[in-house]
């Protein structure tokens, strides 16, 4: 797998011999990458920077002094970002049953210490991808929220009733508009929203449920 560009590895574990060599791995497969020494530390950060852009995930340390990795994770969770920061465990032995259970609420995996380093950057490559797609959607639903903003109120009517399947002539008469004046309507409809046909325009209006 190609690595993901523009995307940041964060790192979060009290040990800085973890942190170092994890660092160090990503480097090797080039990939960048921050470390913090605490879950205060890394939430800290997060609050004093804008939006996440650009695609990210999180190797996190479950049991650390403080704030322990689990709680990040629900604060993480309660805010949204678990969608566009995959969150990978990395966890001892006897937090396995625990780590299971967040992978059922949410995290994207974890790995048990020790882990292998290729399985780990694996898994590291294939959540940033899942960032990248999420970002993508997020970007594509937030263009279209644009679009449709643009529409005036007489053009979303007639393309309600185009997204309906109903015919020009029909729209006309259920708006008591002209027919010619629906062809207007529709054509601008259609420019606006960046397509070629109702079903294309169906399709569009589709994902951004």
């Amino acid at each position: 797998m190609e690595p993901t560009t523009n995307a940041t590895v964060y790192i979060v574990d009290d040990d800085a011999s973890v942190r170092e060599a994890l660092a160090w791995l990503l480097r090797s497969r080039r990939l960048f990458s921050e470390s913090f020494e605490s879950a205060e530390a890394f939430d800290a950060m997060l609050s004093s920077r804008p939006a996440q852009r650009q695609p990210c995930c999180l190797l996190l340390d479950v049991r650390m002094p403080g704030m322990s990795g689990l709680a990040l994770f629900d604060l993480l969770a309660v805010r949204g970002d678990l969608a566009t920061m995959p969150v990978i465990f990395l966890t001892g032995h006897a937090d396995v049953p625990t780590a299971v259970d967040t992978v059922k609420r949410g995290a994207f995996d974890f790995c048990e210490k020790p882990f292998s380093d290729n399985a780990l950057v694996d898994r590291v490559e294939q959540a940033l991808a899942k960032s990248a797609e999420r970002l993508a959607q997020l970007r594509e639903r937030s263009d279209l929220q644009v679009r449709l903003r643009d529409l005036t109120d007489r053009e979303r009517d007639v393309m309600d009733l185009v997204v309906a399947g109903l015919p020009n002539k029909l729209i006309a008469d259920q708006l008591d508009i002209s027919v010619r004046t629906v062809e207007v309507h529709r054509s601008r409809v259609f420019d606006k929203m960046q397509v070629k046909s109702a079903v294309e325009l169906a399709n569009l209006l589709r994902t951004e449920k």
